[in-house]
């Protein structure tokens, strides 16, 4: 089987660059074909992007996170804006709200938010979004500013009702290993009822390790278990549920295999 892990934040793993190569070479042995790094500032950006410059099957995100909206960086706008221009970067983000942790206030996080949209919209990429406890603002700001390139929900963890909401703005549902818990019934319910067309799948590697490597820090290698995990609820065969989800992550990034 091929797996396509959508967001793993390499960067956070291991801090040596040759110990950064180890871990994707490892995902690479468990059939991770590519892997989209995701780093929560621009700071974060270069030093990533420069240790993974010679890892042709990872892609980049470029953004700033929630959790930075007090650190954004002088001249930041100019900087996401030449960073897209860099080879296998696919996607502005992670870009969103956090109410959970309280970064800065909610007016700030929200113009760090809208305006990373609006860049994602004139530059003619996808975004991927990061919601924690902010569900309603998230979902009502991207009602009107969702880019034409659409976005994901990452590491999903709202209800199914919520997720049908987003797909009806044409946008996909990443799921992370937290999919795999045995309380996360609100996660089945949305993993075995929407259109698998707009579903993806992730390792949000260091976080959110699946089930069946409880007690470890998660690395993309065991994206293998929530592919799995998924597979089975939705009484699919894992190699077909593998090959859509695979195909789903290339159409979603534009990416040309």
């Amino acid at each position: 089987m091929k797996f396509f892990d959508t967001h793993a934040h390499i960067g956070l793993i291991h801090n040596d660059p040759i110990e950064e190569l180890i871990v994707i070479q490892q995902a690479k042995q468990e059939g991770v074909e590519h892997i989209v790094s995701i780093c929560n500032s621009l700071h974060d950006f270069d030093e990533v992007y420069q240790n993974l410059k010679t890892a042709t099957n990872i892609y980049h995100a470029v953004g700033i996170s929630p959790s930075e909206v007090v650190h954004q960086g002088r001249n930041w706008e100019s900087k996401i804006i030449e960073n897209v221009k860099l080879d296998r970067v696919v996607a502005i983000g992670e870009i969103g709200l956090d109410y959970y942790r309280k970064f800065g206030d909610k007016d700030s996080q929200i113009e760090l938010f809208i305006r990373q949209l609006e860049l994602a919209q004139q530059l003619n990429f996808p975004v991927i979004i990061h919601n924690r406890d902010a569900g309603a603002d998230v979902l009502g700001i991207l009602h009107h500013r969702l880019p034409a390139k659409g976005g994901v929900l990452h590491c999903f963890s709202e209800s199914y009702e919520y997720a049908k909401k987003a797909i009806d703005l044409g946008m996909y549902v990443s799921f992370a290993g937290n999919v795999t818990y045995k309380n996360a019934k609100n996660l089945h319910e949305t993993a075995l009822n929407i259109p698998i067309e707009n579903m993806l799948i992730e390792s949000e590697a260091p976080f959110m390790v699946p089930a069946a490597y409880k007690g470890k820090r998660n690395m993309p290698a065991y994206i293998h278990s929530t592919l799995e995990f998924i597979a089975e609820l939705r009484g699919m065969d894992p190699e077909e549920c593998a090959d859509i989800l695979y195909q789903n992550s290339l159409r979603f990034f534009n990416i040309k295999e």
